[in-house]
């Protein structure tokens, strides 16, 4: 290399290193004083996007385990209902064994009064924890997002199946029983029979309210009792409850006015249907043609006159005597449909003593009467059965809120460990190694520092051709 004033390739070569190594000291200096290795996309672009991905599934499963601790949380409120009301279930089984018993001497009356206390106990509870036909908030299929799963559709959610959940009197069968009155009114020909697969029954039900119908469709694995349940859960909106008889036929019971009909075979046979005659009855025709017809009804010492004119339908004759008996002081007896299915052929109920006649009417007419029930039978041997089918169904619930907390559970700790392991990974490719950034701090100070001197030689050398020029 040739000796020149003009270019200086030393200070040149020197000043390359220079900048060089200053920009190595200060990636070092990055490194150690943020604690990463990445600090900008330029350090390491792939490793930023691998490490971006880990991040957001961090984040994910952060947030999936506080919405896991949220669910278990949710679940121990209803845990601690359902605790509450199997106690509830407990005090009625006793008090229904108390008046079964033909030795009892004390007032069933007060017995009864505080078993249906307790169902209207068992009734507020089950709304407050969402399973109730009033309040079905959790009478659902719970899904808790965790998160870690193949996608956000697949093994990321944790299902709670509530749907057949409620635990309201109606859902477990105790709607309309007593440990003092009549028994449940049998309306099934068939003996323990279930809706098959595939199948569907569907079943109507007149009350003071009108005419109601729902149905159940038969599934796969079903048995009479998963099908009774979902019957006494649609028929818990009503004030009555389905059970089997001892000869395992479909029965109803409430302690309000009520006819039911059946269409489709399974738990009961096609056509099947029946008033409450646990409550004294008497059926009324009502004529349609003509100037009308007019009715009294007496109860007690009150006596109403029901004057219908011509031409209604069964909805507005039904809604007519009602109001009329309310309106006149016979505020216990109620009109529904008698479930026949023939026009103007309605059932008087009332669990007081009534009498009810046809005074004027536009053709010959009587006052039918349906078989009556004034009281007899023992409920209490029948509260016995339904408090223990209502344990049995409180169970399956309480099986299934429990299985879901060890779920949770479960899913809360596997993502943890994810959150460990993606945090591990995020840490191997993004965190600065400390040590081997310290070594290179020195490394980089001591390169600096060589070049710094040695481009001060290097601006010294242009200086030594002068002595060249001296003579």
């Amino acid at each position: 290399m040739s000796i020149s004033f003009q270019t200086n390739i030393a200070s040149m070569i020197a000043a390359v290193n220079l900048n060089s190594n200053n920009n190595f000291q200060t990636n070092t200096i990055t490194q150690l004083t943020s604690g990463y290795r990445i600090n900008n996309s330029g350090d390491d672009a792939a490793g930023l996007a691998v490490a971006n991905g880990y991040a957001a599934n961090i984040a994910e499963l952060n947030q999936g385990v506080l919405n896991g601790n949220d669910g278990v949380n949710t679940l121990q409120i209803i845990d601690g209902g359902l605790s509450n009301i199997s106690t509830m279930l407990d005090r009625m089984q006793t008090l229904a064994t108390e008046s079964a018993s033909s030795t009892f001497t004390g007032n069933r009356a007060t017995l009864n009064t505080e078993y249906q206390t307790l169902i209207g106990e068992i009734n507020r509870e089950a709304s407050n924890i969402g399973l109730s036909s009033t309040n079905a908030s959790n009478a659902t299929n719970l899904s808790v997002y965790i998160g870690g799963g193949q996608s956000a559709a697949t093994g990321s959610q944790v299902s709670i199946n509530l749907a057949q959940g409620k635990v309201d009197s109606g859902a477990l069968g105790l709607a309309g029983t007593n440990v003092a009155a009549a028994a449940p009114v049998t309306i099934g020909s068939v003996a323990n029979g279930t809706i098959a697969s595939g199948a569907t029954e569907t079943f109507t039900v007149n009350t003071s309210a009108g005419t109601s119908s729902f149905s159940i469709v038969g599934q796969t694995g079903d048995t009479a009792t998963s099908q009774l349940a979902e019957l006494n859960s649609d028929l818990g909106a009503y004030g009555i409850s389905a059970s089997l008889d001892t000869t395992g036929h479909l029965a109803l019971s409430s302690s309000g006015a009520y006819s039911a009909v059946v269409t489709g075979a399974g738990l009961a046979g096609t056509g099947d249907h029946g008033i409450n005659t646990a409550l004294n009855n008497q059926g009324i025709v009502y004529l349609t043609g003509g100037a009308g017809t007019t009715y009294t009804v007496t109860e007690g010492s009150t006596t109403a006159t029901v004057n219908l004119a011509a031409g209604l339908s069964d909805t507005q004759a039904l809604a007519n005597i009602n109001s009329q008996l309310q309106a006149q002081g016979v505020t216990d007896v109620t009109a529904v449909a008698d479930g026949s299915g023939t026009t103007g052929h309605y059932s008087l109920q009332s669990a007081s003593t009534f009498t009810a006649a046809i005074t004027t009417a536009n053709t010959t007419g009587s006052v039918g009467t349906y078989t009556a029930a004034t009281g007899g039978g023992n409920g209490a041997l029948n509260a016995i059965n339904a408090v223990t089918n209502a344990v049995q169904l409180l169970g399956t619930v309480q099986g299934r809120v429990g299985a879901g907390e060890n779920d949770l559970n479960y899913a809360i700790n596997l993502a943890n460990s994810q959150i460990t392991n993606f945090s591990a990974a995020e840490s191997g490719i993004r965190d600065a190694d400390v040590a081997t950034e310290a070594a290179n701090l020195t490394k980089a100070q001591v390169l600096e520092q060589a070049s710094v001197a040695a481009m001060a030689q290097a601006n010294q050398a242009p200086q030594i051709i002068l002595s060249l020029l001296k003579t």
